[in-house]
């Protein structure tokens, strides 16, 4: 299952790899670390999963949410 991180701590996104790790059935296919990114790697990679924080500076994951087709 293709799935992006999406978080703006970077210790964060390096938790999920390492918590994801054990189950080779999820391809972690990028990460991003704002909405600005998150948007166009939604768009780029087209992943089935996305681990989405709701709190990060400027955009927050819920206006994310909204602003996707």
């Amino acid at each position: 299952m293709k799935t992006l991180l999406i978080d703006d701590e970077r210790l964060a996104r390096n938790e999920l790899r390492r918590l994801l790790a054990v189950h080779p059935e999820i391809e972690i296919v990028g990460e991003a670390a704002d909405a600005e990114a998150a948007r166009a790697a939604i768009v780029r990679l087209r992943p089935e999963l996305v681990f989405l924080d709701v709190q990060m500076p400027g955009e927050d994951g819920f206006a994310l949410l909204e602003s996707l087709e």
